[in-house]
């Protein structure tokens, strides 16, 4: 089920981004061959980066920048952020649909990679009305949205993260029956190329239902799950990538689905890092803020 997540923004490529995709997918085996999901081994993927969490919990800190509570290792923020000094750092990058504010660069830039309905218009997220799927559903156009996004992966190594986590893979759900989870892994696997050829290791978000082709023929590294104790999915997540899971629940879905925090830290399979965090992931100066850790 898709879960709901905060707005965010991240600014698209250009033609650098698409020189970058080139050279980079040159030098890790690139796009262009015919396996359907990925074009680089599970091997190859795999063994590019590893994910070495430190100890401590995590702060998924999209909505605003500070300094992270006691007890925190690891923190997620924007592309457009700074990384936290000192920590792990993970860099989010939505994969897969526009960010809020970006949708007319999108079409006046790259009209053909929105993913488009029987009457032409754009394919709209419902659960938030300001982004529009991207088109995944051939090679040349996953190929073009790694060549707009590359840039941006590119910024978050220069920046300093150590990872990537890709936003939005399971927009198929949400495509109309436009797209298929074959042509979301496809493109992961090429943003995966990417991101383990800059050395930083690349995350799963959410899809709990493909986490064993996203780590064994995609090359995902860890994972980034929301509500996977509401949806009952966490073990999905831990069964394949182990301690290496970020779990964030929010307090609205918890009370709909009868759930304490407690409850989700006690769910089975739950990640030893699970957080509960305000759904729009405020700073601390802001009334809403809301952390707590299991």
């Amino acid at each position: 089920m898709p879960a709901p997540r905060p707005i965010l923004r991240t600014a698209p490529g250009g033609l650098l981004a698409a020189l970058l995709a080139v050279i980079t997918a040159s030098a890790c085996a690139g796009p262009g061959e015919s396996t359907p999901v990925s074009s680089h081994t599970a091997d190859e993927s795999a063994s590019a980066s590893d994910v070495d969490f430190p100890e401590g919990t995590f702060d998924y800190q999209l909505g605003a920048s500070y300094e992270p509570p006691a007890g925190v290792g690891t923190v997620v923020r924007d592309s457009t952020a700074e990384p936290e000094p000192d920590m792990y750092s993970v860099c989010y990058v939505n994969g897969f649909q526009t960010q809020p504010g970006d949708l007319e660069w999108w079409l006046t830039e790259h009209p053909d990679l929105i993913l488009r309905d029987g009457s032409g218009e754009p394919v709209v997220d419902p659960g938030w009305p300001d982004e529009r799927l991207l088109d995944t559903s051939t090679e040349d156009k996953r190929s073009d949205i790694a060549g707009v996004l590359a840039e941006t992966v590119a910024s978050c190594a220069e920046k300093g993260f150590d990872a990537v986590e890709f936003d939005n893979l399971d927009s198929d759900l949400r495509s109309e029956g436009l797209l298929t989870p074959d042509d979301n892994l496809a493109l992961a696997a090429e943003l995966v190329a990417l991101t383990h050829g800059h050395g930083m290791a690349a995350g799963q978000k959410n899809a709990a239902e493909v986490t064993e082709q996203g780590r064994d023929e995609v090359g995902f590294d860890f994972a980034m799950a929301e509500e996977c104790s509401v949806w009952n999915e966490c073990g999905a997540y831990t069964d394949a990538y182990g301690d290496d899971v970020l779990a964030v629940e929010y307090p609205e879905a918890l009370e709909e689905a009868g759930l304490t925090f407690a409850e989700a830290c006690a769910s089975p399979g739950a990640p030893t890092r699970m957080i509960l965090r305000d759904l729009d992931l405020v700073g601390p100066q802001e009334e809403e803020y809301l952390f707590e850790a299991c």
